[in-house]
């Protein structure tokens, strides 16, 4: 994996001012490396970077470039939420998105995101879940995808047990009707219990059914829907501070109308699909587009992994 833009939190943004420049016109690249009067990158012994990007010793030789496989602890520092530090409503709640699209914007491919996927996208996507309180995924997407409860995992023990986090994240479903099938191994069989977003106006007997399968019931609305703003909120609340979605589109597209999207983690897989599948985020548009600013970007295999934050 290639680093192709800094992950930093000292990464310029739209507005920045210019870096200073020497008298001899020299500046500094995004990553503070110096570059020449040529406007190639030097390293920090002052060899020259070739139009490539690779790095040449003095005698013009290439060395070698960061593409690896990065390990799970680099992941996660590189993906880490920012500090959560207390505000005037109490803590800070951090609401990122993850999800994947075609180059012709398809979000899937027969319906599941798994064929326009790669292994170096499975592992972010894990990377993401153990440093998550909690995943906020809609109904749609638990019946498409199958999913399943998230899994303690060995190698981010010891980061959740230093964060104040339990095992694995817990998995919070959002579901106006309540029609899911409670037999799924999310309901009976989680590691921690899973929480069930809806509205005051949700029947009954569905609730009923949904606390005798073992779910834990938010109401997050007053009506049959839930209210974007309202349960970012109710899961603060109950603790749940670190927060990620996966969609699916429609309930992305709530969360970008709503303006509770902190975060985009967006990985551009190389491939085209056509059809008419859907984009990352539906629903009804916003008034006027939402800025958000470019964070980090890595590549592998063509693969491009961007995170995005709200400007």
């Amino acid at each position: 994996m290639r680093r192709l833009f800094p992950v930093t939190d000292q990464t310029p943004t739209r507005g920045s001012e210019d870096r200073d420049r020497g008298s001899d016109d020299r500046g500094r690249g995004l990553d503070g490396r110096e570059l020449g009067s040529d406007g190639r990158e030097r390293g920090s012994g002052g060899h020259e970077r070739g139009s490539d990007g690779r790095e040449r010793g003095s005698g013009g030789h290439e060395r070698g470039s960061d593409d690896r496989e990065w390990s799970l602890a680099e992941l996660a520092a590189a993906y880490a939420y920012p500090a959560a530090e207390p505000g005037p409503g109490g803590p800070r709640v951090w609401l990122r998105a993850n999800m994947v699209s075609t180059l012709d914007g398809a979000a899937q491919h027969d319906g599941r995101s798994q064929p326009i996927s790669n292994a170096t996208d499975m592992r972010i996507f894990g990377t993401l879940r153990a440093l998550a309180d909690v995943v906020l995924v809609g109904a749609e997407t638990v019946r498409r995808e199958g999913y399943r409860p998230a899994r303690a995992r060995a190698e981010f023990a010891a980061l959740r047990k230093a964060a104040g986090q339990g095992p694995a994240p817990a998995i919070a479903v959002v579901s106006a009707s309540l029609e899911l099938d409670w037999s799924l191994p999310l309901f009976t069989s989680p590691l921690v219990p899973t929480l069930v977003l809806t509205g005051a106006a949700a029947a009954p007997d569905r609730i009923a059914a949904a606390e005798k399968a073992g779910a834990r019931v938010v109401i997050a609305g007053d009506g049959m829907g839930v209210d974007p703003a309202r349960a970012v909120r109710a899961l603060a609340e109950l603790g749940h501070t670190r927060l990620l979605t996966e969609g699916g589109p429609r309930l992305l597209g709530q969360l970008v109308a709503a303006e509770v999207l902190d975060e985009l983690c967006l990985t551009v897989s190389p491939t085209l699909t056509a059809g008419d599948a859907q984009r990352i985020a539906g629903g009804p548009s916003v008034a006027v587009p939402h800025r958000f600013d470019l964070a980090s970007l890595l590549e592998e295999d063509g693969y491009l992994f961007s995170r995005y934050r709200r400007a």
